[in-house]
This record gives structure tokens, C-alpha cells and sequence, in this order.
């Protein structure tokens, strides 16, 4: 048939199985097939050892210590903390996803299973919910399951040891002994309401590119023709900057205005937000007006495929990334960026727990600003050298 003798259409073939291939790597390659690695843990060990009858001590808290730190099984990377107190100022300073605090009396609720008044101890699992909800689940979880299978080996061995003493165990001892070890749960930097459970931060940072992609073509496009029509170059082209850090400014107010009026999002710091949200979208802004003026047009290609490499990351806990995503895309796409920064004034307490984000992003800022202003100076070289030739 004819049609197959066409090579626009083997063309579109390839094209299709590239495009299919692009994006498939992009939306799929980043995510499927992570799992959950050396999640950092802070664990806390107060148990005060107790005398046994035999003149030996019963040490649970070290006993549970020794076993959680073996098991290799938990995606887990532990570290040793001397109190809650310094547990609690790591959580603040994003250093763990979650606590487990072993009190003091936790060797003591044991030893008393055996005794008139059996009195249970009580674990606790903090959960830093902020620092990504996926993570800290995954830790209580995990904690959770690891915990109950350490009580009900307490159980059976408590169990034991009174069955050999006596033939009936009252009711009391018999309900404690169903659940010696009880497991307490707290959770800090909660996310809020209509947060999108905990994912509102990346999903803004894709929306606010999005904003800036389209402010940074419409400007291009319209400083372009300016010129075109004899506008006078350098004072059109530092135009760009200008109106579009402002257009930046109110479009990422609107967006906050947005989020929490029509969709009732909870922000606890949205005069901060708005502020680090302009602060991202001007240096999305700048960057995509940077390669527009150096590039033209074909950079929305290149600026779309970042897009679409950062969408899946932006929410993704960087301990549940392939070292290949992590060194190639995540360490450096701006977006993630913006992404942290806003996670830090939302769940963290403001502009005050922002970390190392806003410097970098002020960085990439003035960088694509110079380099934007550097496209205009090219661009005037460029033009002026030309009538010369044809003279």
C-alpha cells in the first residue's frame, strides 16, 4: 500500500516511540522501583535496668537497642540519642523523620508482669510529619510492627516463666500479659488541612513553573516584537526582568490566595510562603526567560522536560531515591529547591527555618539574571555589526 511507502510515517513512528520513551523515563524512571533506604531515626534509651531474683539484671531497653540496631531488614539508619530533649531539637532541625523513646521504666513494667500489679511500660514514636508524610508512615510503621513483635516475645517468655510457678495466673496479669509492651504516638510539624498529605509544597512549585513558564514566553514574545517594531532595544529587554519579577510577584500571591481560599488549604505562614513562592517563581522566571533569549523557542523543550523529570521527585523523600536519580536530576533541578524551602516555612515555623534553599535559589537567581541581561548586549552586538556588513 502506499501509505507505507511514506516516510512521514516511519518518521512519526520513531518520533512516537521517542516521545513515549522520553516522558516514560521521566514520569516512571524516577520512581518505580525506589524503595525506602538508611531513613534517618533518632533512638532514645532511658530504661534503667531492675534486679532479678537470680541476681541477674533485666535490661529490656539494651535488649531492644541491640535488636533494632541488627535488624537489617529496617530501611532504617539509627541514631543514638541521650534524651528526648536533644531527639525533639533534631526533629525541629529536620534531622529525623521520627523518635523512638525508650523510658526509664521500661525494664521495671516488664519485671512487674511476674508480680500482683502487673503495670504495662509505654514506648514512644514521635513522627515528623513536615519533613515528608510518606517517610515518617513508613517509620511508624515499621517501628510499630517491630515493637509489638518484641512485646509479644515478652509475652511468650513472661508466660512461660509464671506457668512453671503456678497453674492459674489471675486476670489482671493475663490482660497485661497480652500486651506488655504499650506503644504511645505522637506526631510533630503536622501537615495541616487540605495539604494534600503533606505534598502541598511540590504541588505549588509545579503550578508556580507552570505560572512562570507561561509569564517568561508571553514577555519574550512581546519584547521580541517590540524590537521588531523599533522599540529601543536595551531599555525593552531590561523590561523583561522587571515586569515579570512583579507579574511573578502577584501570580504567586494569587496562588496562595487560591490555595487557601477556594480549596481551603491550612497555612499557618502565608505571608512567608507568598514571599519564598515569588522568590521561586522569579528565579523559575529568570532561568526560562534566559534560555528563551539565548536559545528562542526550541528552549521550551528542554524547559518542559525539566519539568516533567522534577514532577515525580519534588515529593519523594530523597532516602527512597536510586543513587543514578539522585546524582543526576535531584541534586541539582531547581524545582526541589523551591519544593524544600517551602516545606520548611509551612510545616517548620516560617521564614526563620528556612535552610541552605534560599541561598541557593538566590544564587541561580542572579546568575540567570547576568546571563539574561548578557543575551541582550549579544543580541545588540549582533544587530549593529549587520548594517555594517552590508555597507
Amino acid at each position: 500500500m502506499a501509505i507505507f511507502k511514506q516516510k512521514i510515517l516511519w518518521i512519526g513512528i520513531l518520533i512516537v516511540i521517542v516521545v513515549l520513551a522520553v516522558f516514560g523515563l521521566a514520569m516512571m524512571g524516577s520512581v518505580l522501583g525506589t524503595k525506602p533506604n538508611h531513613v534517618p531515626v533518632a533512638l532514645v534509651v532511658l530504661d534503667e535496668p531492675v534486679d532479678l531474683p537470680t541476681g541477674d539484671k533485666l535490661a529490656v531497653g539494651e535488649m531492644i537497642k541491640q535488636q533494632l540496631t541488627s535488624n537489617t531488614q529496617l530501611p532504617i539508619s539509627w541514631t543514638i540519642v541521650s534524651s528526648e530533649e536533644e531527639a525533639r531539637k533534631g526533629l525541629d532541625s529536620r534531622d529525623y523523620y521520627g523518635v523512638l523513646v525508650l523510658p526509664k521504666d521500661l525494664s521495671a513494667g516488664v519485671m512487674s508482669l511476674s508480680g500482683p500489679n502487673p503495670t504495662p511500660a509505654t514506648v514512644q514514636i514521635i513522627n515528623n510529619e513536615g519533613m515528608n508524610t510518606q517517610a515518617a508512615t513508613v517509620v511508624k510503621q515499621g517501628l510499630g510492627q517491630v515493637m509489638k513483635m518484641v512485646s509479644l516475645e515478652l509475652s511468650k517468655s513472661a508466660l512461660d516463666q509464671m506457668s512453671q510457678r503456678a497453674d492459674q495466673i489471675p486476670v489482671g496479669t493475663a490482660a497485661a500479659l497480652l500486651s506488655p509492651i504499650q506503644i504511645q504516638e505522637e506526631t510533630v510539624h503536622p501537615v495541616g488541612v487540605n495539604n494534600a498529605s503533606g505534598n502541598a509544597p511540590g504541588m505549588l512549585t509545579q503550578i508556580m513553573w507552570m505560572g512562570s513558564l507561561v509569564s517568561a514566553m508571553i514577555l519574550f514574545l512581546a519584547s521580541t516584537n517590540a524590537k521588531k517594531t523599533g522599540g529601543r532595544k536595551w531599555a525593552t529587554h531590561l523590561l523583561q526582568p522587571v515586569i515579570g519579577i512583579i507579574l511573578v510577584g502577584a501570580a504567586s500571591g494569587f496562588l496562595i490566595w487560591m490555595a487557601s481560599s477556594w480549596y481551603g488549604m491550612e497555612l499557618a505562614n502565608a505571608v512567608d510562603a507568598w514571599l519564598f513562592l515569588w522568590l521561586g517563581g522569579t528565579v523559575f522566571y529568570l532561568l526560562q526567560s534566559m534560555l528563551l533569549n539565548w536559545i528562542g523557542i526550541p528552549a521550551m523543550a528542554i524547559l518542559v522536560l525539566l519539568m516533567f523529570f522534577s514532577m515525580p521527585i519534588l515529593n519523594m523523600p530523597v532516602e527512597f531515591l536510586s543513587d543514578t536519580t539522585h546524582n543526576l536530576l535531584y541534586s541539582w533541578t531547581p524545582l526541589r529547591f523551591v519544593s524544600g524551602g517551602l516545606r520548611e516555612i509551612m510545616y517548620f515555623g516560617g521564614m526563620d527555618a528556612v535552610s541552605t534553599n534560599a541561598t541557593v535559589l538566590w544564587s541561580i537567581a542572579g546568575g540567570c539574571l547576568v546571563l539574561l541581561l548578557g543575551a541582550g548586549v549579544k543580541k545588540g552586538k549582533a544587530a549593529a555589526a549587520q548594517p555594517a556588513a552590508v555597507a
